[in-house]
């Protein structure tokens, strides 16, 4: 009777908690199909004005543009920063000295530095490389994540050097050991990275702000943020509409690659 008990107050609990996660997301699809007015008087329930929310969106924005703006600077971004920290990773792990101990302690230090005392300067570097305005300009500090190379070093503690050093005895070198070999076992932790990362830059919103100053390089992020200062009466259905449009594309790479973020969570926490 008191195991009845716990599992009923156990999937209670969870019952709640789901609701609780997934209300939101809920929230924001029927905010897309109400009115503004709907909307502020807190309507729960699908309305009927979605086209037209959609329509207000199109015609005031190109949002073709702004989205592959975003996919652009996320796809290029996720690329670049899993190659860059896993070989970086790799070294720190593989190829441990006392010197790159110490390196590899002052970079954890530095995640400790907020991102907002790191915006004026990182302008200044970017105007005096000619690249404001430039979504190269929001790329390349991106690239060098350092939680990234926390978590790859954390995932390759578990990686057998027997593997690395049957490699070596074929004659294989350290780029062709990594792409050829670790590369290919460590997919879950790629994916992984790779889900975090492409969202990390999908919803930056500081840096983008302070280098993109036209609408034809906005990001979703910018769009969002400026359909609320757009006009003196604000248009929440379009908001909403904009908001579930942005939502997609990480919604959409979640649940294709869950079980690999999954399972390379996993790997990461065992090690």
């Amino acid at each position: 009777m008191r195991s009845k008990a716990l599992s009923f107050l156990k999937y209670t609990f969870l019952i709640l908690c789901s609701f609780v996660s997934i209300f939101p997301f809920y929230w924001m699809i029927a905010g897309a199909t109400n009115t503004s007015n709907k909307i502020a008087e807190g309507k729960l329930s699908l309305g009927s004005n979605l086209l037209k929310n959609l329509s207000d969106l199109l015609e005031g924005y190109n949002i073709p543009l702004i989205m592959w703006n975003s996919l652009k600077v996320s796809l290029v971004t996720a690329v670049l920063s899993l190659i860059v920290t896993s070989m970086a990773a790799f070294g720190f792990e593989k190829f441990t000295t006392r010197k790159s101990e110490i390196i590899y302690s002052i970079l954890l230090l530095f995640m400790m530095i907020p991102f907002a005392t790191l915006v004026i300067p990182l302008f200044k570097m970017m105007a005096g490389l000619d690249l404001i305005n430039q979504h190269l300009a929001i790329i390349l500090p991106s690239v060098s994540n350092i939680f990234l190379v926390f978590f790859f070093r954390q995932s390759f503690k578990s990686f057998p050097d027997d593997i690395i050093d049957s490699g070596r005895v074929e004659g294989a070198g350290n780029y062709k050991i990594f792409f050829k070999l670790v590369f290919p076992m460590m997919k879950s932790a790629y994916a992984a990275a790779a889900i975090y990362s492409f969202m990390n830059v999908w919803n930056s919103y500081l840096l983008p702000l302070i280098i993109l100053q036209t609408e034809d390089k906005y990001t979703m992020t910018l769009l969002i943020s400026g359909l609320s200062s757009a006009s003196y009466v604000a248009n929440y259905g379009v908001q909403m509409v904009a908001i579930t449009i942005a939502t997609m594309p990480t919604l959409v790479l979640f649940l294709i690659m869950q079980k690999s973020f999954v399972a390379g969570m996993t790997g990461s926490l065992k090690a």
